[in-house]
């Protein structure tokens, strides 16, 4: 297997492979208004080094977005190509991004995964993540 490479994404020559890397994702992934290249500049112009590409011999093969509000850290868009998983890229990408999240002085953080997403909680759980019980997770859009 070719060796991985894990660098911050590069903007905006990244965007395009990111999203039509993130469309081809079966599941668990779904891009929305949050995704869209405005949005993701703002995303940028905050932390700009959160948000994570893993690549094998130039080509991208996995992604990870990471966000702190100053209290509470997030991971969203966890991403790995089919034929790369289960071979530690996933792992790889999430343990970056909690260590840059801890650097920043984030003691807690969260992440959702889809209720259809079997193997990204199994995934999650071997990586020290636990579900919350008894939590119940609400949105509103604000635009």
């Amino acid at each position: 297997m070719a060796s991985i490479h894990i660098r911050e994404i590069l903007f905006p020559e990244d965007y395009s492979p990111v999203i039509q890397f993130w469309e081809k994702i079966e599941k668990g992934i779904h891009v929305g208004r949050s995704d869209t290249l405005v949005e993701i500049e703002k995303k940028l112009q905050r932390d700009p080094d959160l948000f994570l590409i893993a690549e094998a011999d130039k080509e991208l093969i996995g992604t990870v977005i990471g966000g702190f509000d100053g209290r509470r850290g997030f991971v969203y868009h966890l991403a790995v190509a089919d034929t790369y998983r289960g071979s530690g890229v996933g792992s790889h990408l999430l343990k970056e991004i909690e260590e840059r999240l801890q650097k920043k002085g984030c003691l807690r953080c969260f992440l959702f995964v889809t209720s259809d997403n079997g193997e990204a909680m199994r995934f999650y759980e071997k990586n020290g993540w636990s579900p919350m019980d008894g939590d119940q997770p609400y949105a509103k859009d604000l635009a």
